[in-house]
């Protein structure tokens, strides 16, 4: 890979923080980036297009959106090459000239922002199919899958080989700078490679000279079919985190085999979606992979593109400067904040609205078929929709609570010309995130609460911030509107015998360090506060010192090898095959003894996050919790907890029980606000109080910022991201299939 001194870049960029990050590069064939940032590859939701004619605006206004904040390069959502490639039934392909000229709508407005590139994803599914045709190199079925796949004919590997050029052809002809093809994540490429899904006995399948012909012979096949400048990048597995998957000679070999083949640049892919072993959650750590790319290097000239869990700016500069690779990819970082690499350009990375990890509004909306969105950026996937646009008619706006939708709701208020005051009886901001944020694991949730203080710092002139003191009645007369986002409090244990026992604890007296915990615990709730107090006890965090109130940085970050080892990852990458050490993943148990209970029976946490909920059930059963369902709480005494389930009556000898039994809306001002004739909006917690739940809290927030002059309070339970038809089919399926 070639840099290109000072080419289209300012003195301002070459002499900033990150010089690496923003430095241009040419690439094999002409093509030149203007900085080495790529916004990876995840399905949106807006790839199949909408209406009779799949219109793909909002595809292009997404897109578009981050070409104006700086990125370098860009890479759709996977787009299949074949009906049978396809994830689900009506997912997008690019298979017909109408396909490629629909896709015009998005390059068009890409490139309509001068040096912005787009690559398409070429995708197919294989065996994770979501739909009957399936196909795979072997009739075996996916852990993950719903259907067996077809075994693929001789005949029919060759006709895949010819849709991924033909696919690869109309992208150029639909005016995209390159596509990626997609080889890794346990996807169709990826089962040929390797021996655990490939069981073939022709000249597709045996030794790995003839597993690896498919993507060779693909990128091949691409070449020819394009121009010399346009960009084919492959995305490799070099760490398939299954048993049975790809050695590291094996990596090596493709990835040598693909440079002569004519690809332009290798992206990194690290996991099998059936993968154990958690790869992008917030408890990875941060660039926790890039060594497994500095260890390709070697091996090939092509540049090399490190993924996964890269959210800042000083993350991806740290990772080009060491030489860990020539290129940083960042997936959900551009949907929290699409402006990233023009703040990391600007020397204002406090301004970046940095992504948590937490998968909730992206990759859970996804496997829940609907639009993906972030948490910390509602208008992610929503730009053409929720728009903050300067107000012609200033309101008085006072809200009460600044916890996440209080933040929310008084900053895109304040940046659209109202006059806010914020009021918290906290002498700091961030509500409940300042004791989620001390949950092990959690630890990215400081940054959130960093990017308010400093929005809240560059809104001064239109945001006041009265921190310190209880809001009054008084206070909020004489403002226009006014906005309740006064959270929750612990719901209490209930008529239990003993519920008022010196041994029974709130979450919050845990997590503020408030009263101290015995080495024996009992935790009632398997929510996901309870999930994360059994965390912070499992962890040994209420031994540690709380951090100061004021702090905008975690003390302390997951640590990489402590990580590889609690999760059975070898430190020397594929060495084994899959990368798995073979004595699987090694016991995170400490000296407290954790019962984690719940009244519903079934599994524990069935509520958590579709893609994070196993990681957490995963990490506490690896640290000796013992997680009961199906419980009835019966009393409690000196001699602990006294329950039934199925099994009997059951004494717990703990020392402590945690309530982690749900919460109630704090709503105390809004009876004396309407008997003045005031009638406040109620949002966040405030307004429901089911889990805590932040994404809907910062999403109703700016929702009713966005239109606060014209709101009216009884209408805010109306203010969500709408469903979509894809995701109103699978919540009735999934409540059917619940109910059975």
């Amino acid at each position: 890979s070639s840099s290109l001194g000072n080419f289209g870049a300012s003195s301002e960029t070459m002499s900033s923080k990150f010089p690496r990050l923003l430095e241009p590069i040419k690439l094999r064939g002409g093509a030149v980036l203007r900085n080495r940032a790529l916004m990876g590859s995840m399905h949106t939701g807006l790839e199949e297009g909408e209406g009779w004619g799949h219109s793909l605006d909002k595809m292009g206004a997404f897109f578009a959106e981050r070409a104006r904040g700086g990125i370098g390069l860009m890479v759709t959502g996977g787009i299949a090459p074949n009906a049978a490639g396809r994830v689900a039934p009506f997912a997008a392909s690019m298979t017909t000239a109408s396909d490629a000229r629909r896709h015009r709508t998005v390059t068009d407005m890409v490139h309509a922002t001068p040096g912005a590139k787009i690559a398409m994803q070429i995708l197919h599914a294989g065996r994770y199919a979501y739909h009957p045709s399936a196909v795979g190199p072997s009739a075996h079925k996916a852990p993950i899958g719903w259907f067996t796949p077809a075994a693929l004919s001789a005949k029919g590997v060759q006709e895949t080989i010819a849709e991924f050029a033909r696919a690869a052809a109309l992208a150029q002809e639909a005016g995209y700078d390159g596509v990626e093809v997609m080889g890794s994540e346990g996807y169709l490429i990826n089962q040929f490679l390797a021996a655990r899904t490939n069981k073939r006995t022709d000249e597709w399948g045996g030794p790995f000279s003839n597993r690896m012909r498919l993507p060779v012979e693909i990128v091949k096949a691409c070449r020819a079919a394009v121009r010399d400048d346009f960009i084919l990048i492959f995305r490799l597995s070099m760490l398939d985190l299954v048993e049975g998957g790809s050695d590291w000679p094996e990596v090596v070999a493709l990835a040598q085999a693909l440079e002569d083949a004519g690809a332009t640049m290798i992206n990194t892919g690290i996991g099998w979606h059936e993968a154990r072993v958690p790869t992008i959650a917030t408890a990875v750590p941060r660039g926790g992979f890039a060594w497994v790319t500095q260890k390709l290097r070697p091996s090939v000239s092509l540049p090399l593109v490190a993924t996964n869990r890269i959210n800042t700016p000083e993350v991806a500069e740290s990772i080009l400067s060491s030489g860990q690779a020539d290129l940083v990819s960042m997936a959900r970082p551009l949907l929290a904040d699409p402006d990233f690499v023009n703040k990391a350009q600007e020397g204002t990375p406090e301004l970046i609205n940095t992504c948590i990890a937490c998968n909730q509004a992206c990759l859970d909306h996804t496997f829940q078929m609907k639009r993906a969105s972030c948490l910390v950026n509602p208008r992610a996937g929503y730009e053409s929709e929720l728009n903050y646009t300067p107000t012609s008619s200033p309101q008085r706006v006072a809200v009460v609570g600044a916890g996440p939708a209080g933040l929310a709701c008084a900053t895109v208020a304040a940046g659209r010309g109202h006059h806010v005051t914020l009021f918290d009886r906290s002498p700091v901001i961030g509500g409940q995130f300042n004791m989620a944020k001390q949950v092990p694991g959690k630890e990215e949730f400081y940054e959130t609460i960093r990017y308010f203080t400093h929005q809240i710092k560059k809104l001064e002139h239109k945001l006041t911030l009265k921190l310190g003191a209880e809001a009054s009645v008084g206070d909020l007369v004489g403002f226009d509107r006014v906005v309740l986002a006064t959270g929750v409090t612990p719901r209490p244990l209930g008529n239990i015998p003993g519920h008022d026992h010196p041994k029974v604890l709130s979450y919050i007296d845990v997590l503020t360090r408030r009263r101290p915990v015995g080495p024996s615990v009992a935790v009632i709730g398997a929510g996901g506060i309870g999930f994360d107090v059994s965390e912070f006890l499992l962890h040994h965090a209420d031994a540690l010192p709380p951090p100061p109130p004021d702090a905008l940085t975690a003390p302390s970050f997951p640590d990489k090898s402590t990580f590889l080892r609690e999760w059975g990852i070898n430190p020397d990458a594929m060495a084994t095959r899959g990368g798995l050490m073979p004595g699987g993943e090694a016991a995170a148990g400490g000296e407290r003894e954790i019962y984690l209970l719940q009244r519903k029976k079934g599994k524990l946490g069935a509520g958590l996050g579709r893609t994070t909920g196993w990681i957490h059930r995963a990490s506490l059963k690896k640290g000796g919790v013992e997680m009961i369902g199906g419980v009835r709480y019966d009393s409690i005494d000196d001699s602990g907890l006294h329950i039934t389930t199925k099994a009997g009556p059951r004494t717990l000898a703990v020392d402590c029980v945690v309530v982690c039994a749900g919460q109630i809306s704090e709503t105390a001002l809004e009876a004396p606000l309407r008997a003045l004739g005031v009638t406040p909006f109620l949002i966040g917690g405030a307004h429901l109080a089911t889990e805590l739940d932040a994404k809907r809290a910062i999403d109703q927030g700016s929702r009713l910022a966005a239109e606060i002059e014209t709101a009216r309070p009884e209408k805010v339970g109306d203010l969500v991201a709408p469903l979509g038809l894809a995701g109103w089919l699978f919540q009735k399926y999934t409540e059917r299939k619940a109910n059975k």
